[in-house]
């Protein structure tokens, strides 16, 4: 789970803009803030982990460190199938669980700048998942937090 101070709160107070990675679940269009990633990998082989919550999809081995990876749509409540053809690992330092954690997309799209005036978080009081809704000219793109629990 992300730590309660947003990396980029402080410069998204300041009317500053905040890189977010763009990716697909479903049908759907997310983002992450980019702070907390580490990298974006390519799908591989997992290992089942026997007894594990139904999130978690399984462990790969990345660079010689075990990586727990999920299923972000069991997270997120998100119905649909994908292509499940990329990985993002979330930097250990950001996220409270200590090991390295990765959340299995369907597809990664692109990284943009976000200005504080283009995100709607009216629409997402009492989420703990989702900072805002990111208002673009003929779409929306859900801005969410890295849940990893």
């Amino acid at each position: 789970m992300a730590s309660s101070q947003h990396p980029t709160d402080d410069a998204a107070d300041r009317g500053e803009t905040t890189q977010v990675l763009e990716f697909g679940l479903g049908d759907e269009t997310y983002c992450l803030d980019i702070g907390y990633i580490d990298e974006i990998v390519d799908a591989g082989d997992l290992t089942a982990i026997p007894n594990s919550p139904t999130h978690v999809e399984g462990v790969m081995d990345l660079r010689g460190k075990t990586t727990t990876i999920i299923d972000p749509k069991t997270l997120l409540g998100v119905a649909g199938d994908g292509a499940r053809e990329r990985i993002i690992v979330f930097d250990p330092d950001e996220t409270s669980e200590g090991g390295t954690v990765g959340w299995v997309v369907d597809e990664v799209f692109q990284v943009r700048d976000v200005a504080a005036d283009e995100v709607d978080e009216g629409t997402t009081a009492g989420d703990d998942d989702v900072r805002g809704i990111v208002k673009g000219e003929d779409r929306f793109v859900v801005w969410v937090e890295p849940q990893t629990e």
